[in-house]
């Protein structure tokens, strides 16, 4: 073997298994599929600045590398990370005395500020640069309107389970970049495994590979592993969560919208993915007890105490004890009677209190704790409810005199809202 191949097949298996061309490339046929409008315009030297946005191990870095390679371009690469406004400058300026295209490829672009940003504009505009940006994060919240105005965002998903399979195969297969010459085997108990613990991320499940394969040993036919060794090499999988990003949020946003929906399962399921992900159970807890208030209010007051119940049970045992109680309040809820009319009532109320500005307190209703405020008539005329009938004062106002036909709260029929709701139509009925 010569020093030149010697010294790519020291690189790791990820990158030497890396596509070059697009039939080669692995998921994403929506966006290089045969009848995508980016693989026409590759195959025909065309090309734009763009976003690549998806989560880890999807291709991102692999596909701006193509597309340079597709379109004749020199490459460029910068991290966002590591890089500021100084090596940006250096690139322009290797850009603009370079006599063909020159693709400029940055990785975790997100994290460049506005200012830095803003510093791409000019020669993405005057076509100085073709800038490829990837990023694990929503375009629309980190990256600034000028400069996600003249780039077209790409989305990329998580590789599907028979690519991963068609993926895997190919490193074990391939002699000239893969394992193949190693005669490395496993079974597919072990495939199944390594599939699964890479969750959709190319890049894990060929660096697990490899590893695989330095904890193998050597038998009649080449390399192998046990199925019990497997175990070790994959340790305890980290499941993607992104703490404080899209998936963080996608996912409360997913286990809130189940307990809305009244679907258990579903509530539970996604409880415990934020958990399994390395959520803080507090923060889960904390949105907890706002379901309980937004979506199921008075219809089952019940709901509201057995949340705060779980949240104080939590930081009593901690976990991972508490997080049964957590679970005991996000099954409670999702099976709970569901009404928002507190929240809307709420909502419309503030509105309303933010419209109208400093309303007077009517008179009958001012406090009137000194001889000036009762010979200001503060006080006067109000009805004491506990002394009329049914502790109710038939005709009695309490809005501002603007607001007194204003109604916020509308109970729901479900739940106790019914009975809330009869009452104030009763209550209301007497006093017209």
């Amino acid at each position: 073997m010569n020093s030149s191949a010697h010294s790519d097949f020291d690189k790791p298996l990820a990158e030497r298994m890396r596509p070059r061309c697009l039939d080669d490339f692995i998921g994403q046929p929506h966006i290089v599929g045969p009848d995508s409008g980016l693989r026409g315009a590759l195959l025909n030297g065309r090309i734009h600045s763009m976003v690549l946005w998806g989560p880890p191990g999807t291709g991102k870095t692999t596909l701006a590398r193509m597309i340079a390679t597709y379109c004749d371009a020199q490459f460029e690469v910068l991290s966002a990370v590591t890089s500021g406004i100084k090596e940006v400058r250096e690139v322009v300026s290797r850009a603009q005395s370079s006599t063909g295209r020159v693709v400029l490829f940055v990785d975790e672009v997100h994290r460049f500020n506005k200012a830095q940003q803003d510093g791409f504009l000019p020669h993405v505009e005057d076509g100085t640069l073709i800038l490829i940006g990837a990023t694990t994060e929503n375009p629309s919240f980190e990256l600034n309107n000028a400069l996600l105005s003249r780039l077209r965002v790409y989305v990329l998903k998580s590789i599907e389970k028979p690519d991963l399979e068609t993926l895997l195969e190919r490193a074990l297969t391939d002699r000239t970049s893969g394992l193949g010459a190693l005669n490395f085997s496993l079974s597919e108990l072990a495939r199944d495994k390594l599939i699964d613990a890479a969750d959709g991320d190319a890049r894990r499940l060929l660096n697990l590979l490899e590893i695989a394969a330095q904890f193998s040993k050597p038998d009649d036919d080449g390399l192998s592993l046990s199925d019990s060794a497997i175990d070790q090499v994959i340790g305890t999988p980290v499941r993607r969560f992104d703490n404080k990003g899209d998936i963080f949020y996608d996912q409360i946003s997913a286990l809130h919208k189940s307990v809305r929906g009244t679907d258990p399962d579903a509530a539970l399921y996604w409880f415990c993915r934020m958990i399994d992900g390395g959520c803080d159970p507090r923060y889960i807890a904390r949105r907890i007890v706002r379901m309980a208030s937004e979506d199921i209010g008075n219809a089952d007051p019940r709901a509201l105490r057995l949340a705060l119940d779980g949240a104080e049970a939590y930081e009593r045992m901690g976990s991972p004890e508490g997080e049964l109680a957590l679970a005991q309040a996000v099954t409670y809820l999702a099976c709970a009677a569901k009404s928002n009319a507190v929240y809307s009532a709420y909502k419309d109320a503030m509105a309303v209190a933010k419209k109208t500005g400093s309303e007077e307190v009517p008179h009958h209703l001012r406090n009137a704790p000194t001889r000036l405020a009762k010979e200001l008539g503060h006080g006067d005329g109000y009805r004491y409810a506990h002394n009329e009938p049914g502790a109710f004062a038939t005709g009695e106002t309490y809005l501002p005199s603007k607001l007194t036909n204003d109604r916020f709260y509308h109970p729901v029929d479900r739940g106790l809202e019914i009975k809330i709701r009869e009452k104030l139509d009763s209550l209301r009925g007497k006093s017209k």
